[in-house]
Parts: C-alpha cells; sequence; structure tokens
C-alpha cells in the first residue's frame, strides 16, 4: 500500500484484538493504535487522528455505533470498519446508517478482516460475504410488516418507548435522564420486556430493539 496507515482497533476482547494485531504489524504498511472501550476509541480517533478505525459494536463506555455517530457529527474524516459476531440484517442496516465502510464477522479470518480494510483504503465499501443477501434487499428497500408474532402488542406503551431508546445505543442511565425517573425504574422496564418477549442474554434486548424500532 505504500504509504504507512495509522489504523486504530477497539475491541474490549484482548484476544481478539491481539489476533487482529498481529497480524496487521506483520506488514510494514501499519502502525497500530488500539482501545479496550468505545470512550478510548473516540479519544484516540480525536487526538491521533487515525485514517481508519476497526470497532467492535459492543463496547465498554460508548458502543460502535454511538463512537461511529460522534465521529460523523464533529465531521472526523475516518474510515470505520465494524468488527462484530452479529450477523443479524437490522444490525447490519443501522451500520450501513451511520456510514461505516466496512462490516466483517469475528467469525471470519484474519485474512479476509485484512482484504476487508484493503478494499476500504481503496475507496470501496466491503461486508463479509454471508452478508451480501442483506446488502441486496437493503438496496431492494424490502419492508416487512409487523405481525402479533413479534410480541409487541404485550408491551406497555412505556415499555415500547424503552425500546426504541435501547434501539438507538442508549444507555440505562442516558434513558433515566430522557424519562426522568431512576436508574432502577429504566433496568425494571428493561426486565419487564425481557420477561414479556422471552429475551435472554447479555445483547438479546438490543438485538430485539434494533430489529423492532421501527414497529413500536
Amino acid at each position: 500500500m505504500g504509504n504507512v496507515v495509522k489504523t486504530l482497533i477497539a475491541d474490549d476482547h484482548p484476544l481478539m484484538m491481539k489476533g487482529l494485531q498481529q497480524v496487521l504489524e506483520g506488514h510494514e504498511d501499519f502502525e497500530i493504535i488500539t482501545a479496550e472501550n468505545g470512550k478510548e476509541a473516540l479519544d484516540h480517533i480525536r487526538k491521533q487522528s487515525p485514517q481508519i478505525a476497526i470497532l467492535d459494536i459492543e463496547m465498554p463506555e460508548l458502543t460502535g455505533f454511538e463512537v461511529a455517530k460522534q465521529v460523523h457529527q464533529e465531521g472526523i474524516q475516518i474510515d470505520i470498519i465494524f468488527l462484530t459476531m452479529y450477523k443479524d440484517e437490522s444490525m447490519f442496516n443501522k451500520a450501513m446508517d451511520v456510514g461505516v465502510k466496512g462490516y466483517v464477522l469475528k467469525e471470519n479470518t484474519a485474512l479476509e478482516i485484512f482484504k476487508c480494510i484493503k478494499t476500504v483504503l481503496s475507496g470501496k465499501h466491503y461486508l463479509s460475504p454471508a452478508l451480501s443477501d442483506f446488502l441486496i434487499k437493503r438496496n431492494e428497500k424490502l419492508l416487512t410488516p409487523a405481525t402479533d408474532k413479534d410480541g409487541l402488542n404485550l408491551l406497555t406503551k412505556t415499555e415500547k418507548k424503552v425500546i426504541k431508546q435501547v434501539a438507538d445505543m442508549k444507555t440505562s442511565q442516558e434513558i433515566a435522564d430522557e424519562f426522568n425517573v431512576s436508574i432502577k425504574t429504566v433496568q425494571n422496564h428493561r426486565n419487564n420486556i425481557c420477561n414479556k418477549l422471552g429475551l435472554s442474554g447479555a445483547h438479546a434486548l438490543l438485538k430485539f430493539a434494533v430489529e423492532h424500532a421501527s414497529k413500536v
């Protein structure tokens, strides 16, 4: 590639970050900066001006989405790649909406991730082949009608408002501030939503919220 490319890798999983760092450092074209959370990543972007940022979607402090949105709001010129475990159409669409240039699954090999980086640096977009159908559907602007199977009819108006806030990547504290309630109240709402919808797992509510936010 010629010129040295200052590259930020932000991931709160040490093994994943270390593995990718080793792959890139095997090429003289890269200068690597690392971050273990979204806040640190945003700080590096502001102060060190990397050309490209590889962000995990789910990170402490700030999510990959929040970092990407803030970067674009501030007019910072940087190419962003999301490195994620989410093989989810709604999550992919949300990533495209915030202007990311690459979307790569963590299950892919380091060589494919490297291919993504080179593609993005050449001015093009890249996404994992397993997600190609999502891009086709996005381009065709297909709409899926809401159904009672979603379980949204089980939720109260307040719980639906919480769903929208979660889909916007708001933390429980931010939601509490928005609604002028305690963080405990918000956490109770989140628990009630999960119980009503049968959701379990650390990211189940987030995935559901992103997928169904337009229907509430």
